[in-house]
């Protein structure tokens, strides 16, 4: 009998290592920003993708941290499967080769994605968000209309909520300034045209309440702190579905992407694969949209939404009007600078 313990014991080893490849296929770990953006994601992927592939979905929330996606990868412990990815992250983490080159045969076709920007090399585009001006019908009853008058605190008394930052603030200063929504990047790359928008947030400052998480803008203006903000549109969708009176004016919104990417050396690729044709396919973009009122990349989604929906979201043709795009080369270039000038303005 003693004789057959270590075989015993050897061949339940045995079959221990046969099964962890079969296991180490059966799940995958996605990484996302949380909120109201990370529960759309939960009931329109991955709920569907665990019943439809019997596979376990493990899901993390971070705050952007690339460097916790370069630890992994250097270190060769790659625990992260499927990351969501800021714009201007995506380009510069794709350079430093923390995610694989897609194949997009394994996900969808690329002329059923817009924007352009949905398609690139490490990572595909899953929604279009954008920053916007918000405010509370309860409280303000002659709805702000242009950027001017979210600088307007004579017409309109009161704080203006403001994200802490040069990104996006810039932008709105120019067009509050008069700079048509095409020209604003070619004028912020002036040493002049940065001049005149320091010099227009200088006018607001003294208004300013500062916001440093999605989560405050639509706390800010329910509680009445501020008349007004700028704001992430998912945010003040969430706060609307819970019954808050809070309104967006999308008059020239900045509009980007979001990404999901493959970290580099991924131990369930073929997994994390599948999951991002399910997460592309129009069924499942436009259970996203309907959660949340971010817009699906994949365009044959749309037809798939109602008008209501449809007329919540940054792609709307109504809301894109003098949009402006995001634009990543410009804060890829600039950005450092800027935001390095914005800290030092920001304690005068």
């Amino acid at each position: 009998m003693n004789k057959q313990v270590p075989v015993s014991l050897a061949a339940v080893a045995l079959a221990g290592l046969m099964s962890l490849p079969a296991f180490a296929q059966s799940q995958l770990t996605v990484v996302n920003f949380g909120g109201a953006n990370g529960n759309a994601q939960k009931k329109a992927y991955y709920e569907p993708f665990e019943k439809q592939t019997g596979s376990k979905l493990v899901t993390v929330e971070y705050n952007g941290e690339q460097a916790k996606v370069k630890a992994m990868v250097e270190a060769k412990n790659v625990t992260w499967d499927v990351v969501e990815v800021e714009s201007p992250d995506m380009g510069r983490g794709c350079d430093e080769g923390l995610f694989e080159k897609l194949d997009y045969s394994k996900i969808v076709d690329k002329a059923a994605l817009a924007p352009k920007a949905a398609v690139t090399e490490c990572g595909v585009g899953i929604f279009v968000w954008s920053t916007v001006m918000a405010y509370n019908a309860d409280k303000l009853k002659d709805a702000p209309k242009t950027w001017a008058d979210f600088w307007d605190t004579k017409k309109y008394p009161g704080k203006r909520g403001m994200r802490k930052g040069a990104r996006y603030n810039v932008e709105f200063a120019l067009m509050a300034d008069g700079v048509k929504p095409e020209d604003v990047y070619k004028v912020l790359a002036t040493k002049e045209g940065a001049d005149r928008a320091f010099k227009k947030l200088g006018e607001l400052k003294p208004s300013i309440q500062w916001w440093e998480a999605g989560a405050q803008p639509p706390q800010f203006l329910v509680a009445g702190d501020v008349v007004m903000s700028t704001a992430y549109n998912g945010r003040i969708d969430a706060a609307q579905r819970e019954g808050k009176n809070l309104r967006v004016q999308w008059v020239n919104q900045i509009y980007d992407l979001e990404y999901f990417g493959i970290v580099k050396g991924s131990p369930n690729k073929d997994n994390a694969y599948k999951f991002l044709k399910l997460v592309l396919s129009a069924d499942h973009q436009g259970e996203y949209a309907k959660n949340i009122a971010y817009g699906p990349t994949n365009t044959q989604a749309l037809a798939k939404l109602d008008a209501k929906t449809l007329g919540n979201l940054p792609t709307a043709t109504g809301n894109m009007k003098g949009a402006i795009e995001f634009n990543i080369k410009f804060w890829a270039d600039q950005g450092e600078a800027l935001e390095k000038r914005f800290a030092a303005w920001a304690t005068q």
